[in-house]
């Protein structure tokens, strides 16, 4: 029980920290999958369940560099 309510009260902190990149990285990572979707689909002519697939597992890849990229980002314009 103690373990859950740390783990809750520091994934509080993270998210009241970093509320403005979360959402970001958020929003950026919706619009990846749409555009990854469409592009695979139209340019490489593969099925959805394919482009799905590549959409999901690449963005979460991504959204980790821009999370990462933007902390540090912000952490330089505040100086």
């Amino acid at each position: 029980m103690e373990l859950t309510s740390g783990i809750f009260k520091a994934a509080e902190s993270i998210y009241k920290n970093n509320k403005g990149s979360i959402l970001r990285t958020i929003i950026y990572t919706i619009g990846h999958f749409v555009i990854a979707i469409s592009v695979l689909m139209l340019v490489a002519d593969v099925s959805f369940a394919i482009a799905l697939t590549d959409a999901i597992v690449e963005p979460i890849a991504n959204s980790v560099w821009y999370f990462i990229l933007d902390k540090w980002w912000a952490s330089k314009s505040k100086n």
